[in-house]
């Protein structure tokens, strides 16, 4: 006898043991065939019952397997999220990083730079002293003088000079003797206090001209030579 199973699920225990009931029962027809010799012609009926399958039985492996490949898939969605936390924080970490070093740079370039040290400032020229303005006459001229005697200590007065000026030249630069005897020599007096070439050279005072007829050259050599014979030039009344 053919029984038709339906269904791809396993047999379970329960179909197990119904298919060894349909065993004995037709183990136990068998034996009654062979007992009752006159019945054998007829085809005895035995009736199987269809083992029962039920929705659960045949589910269960699907659900398994579902349930499996859900796993799966939460496992590899579980690792495409972590792996994208982990670019994305590693690429956060890597901007900041970046974004630090270019602000370093940038305060770095900003940094302001010192100024050298100012040199000091070189000391100032000693000023130029101040020439005193003389006026060009007589009395200019002497007193231009008494000033340049007063500096090299050479004693002499405004009046013992204008005195003796007078008397040898009435005032004029450009006198000259060309008479006495230092003329017929050959050394004729010159200028305001007519002195003579060798003595104007001998008592020449520096800073003046070496012109003897120089005003203030004349007197300040005049008044130098009567200084060391006379004394001062307000000694001398007469010839010297």
């Amino acid at each position: 006898m053919r029984s038709t199973i339906t269904g791809t699920a396993r047999l379970t225990k329960a179909h197990k043991l119904s298919a060894a009931g349909i065993t004995v029962a037709m183990g136990a027809a068998a034996v009654a065939m062979a007992v009752t010799p006159g019945q054998a012609a007829e085809t005895p009926s035995i009736a199987v019952k269809p083992v029962a399958w039920t929705t659960t039985d045949l589910g269960a492996h699907h659900h398994i397997g579902n349930q499996s490949d859900k796993a799966a898939q939460q496992a590899k969605t579980d690792a495409a999220d972590a792996k994208k936390k982990a670019d994305a924080a590693a690429k956060a970490k890597a901007d900041k990083a970046r974004a630090d070093k270019q602000a370093a740079s940038r305060s770095e370039a900003r940094t302001p730079v010192k100024p050298a040290p100012a040199k000091p400032a070189a000391p100032a020229a000693p000023a130029a002293p101040v020439k005193k303005a003389y006026a060009d006459n007589l009395d200019g001229w002497i007193k231009e003088s008494l000033d340049i005697l007063k500096s090299k200590n050479i004693p002499a007065s405004y009046e013992g000079i204008k005195r003796n000026v007078m008397r040898e030249s009435t005032g004029n630069p450009r006198a000259i003797n060309d008479w006495d005897i230092n003329a017929a020599n050959g050394v004729p007096s010159k200028g305001l206090l007519q002195i003579i070439d060798p003595t104007f050279k001998a008592y020449h005072v520096e800073g003046t001209s070496w012109d003897p007829y120089d005003p203030v050259a004349n007197i300040t050599a005049s008044c130098n030579y009567a200084a060391d014979k006379y004394g001062s030039m307000d000694n001398v009344n007469s010839a010297y």
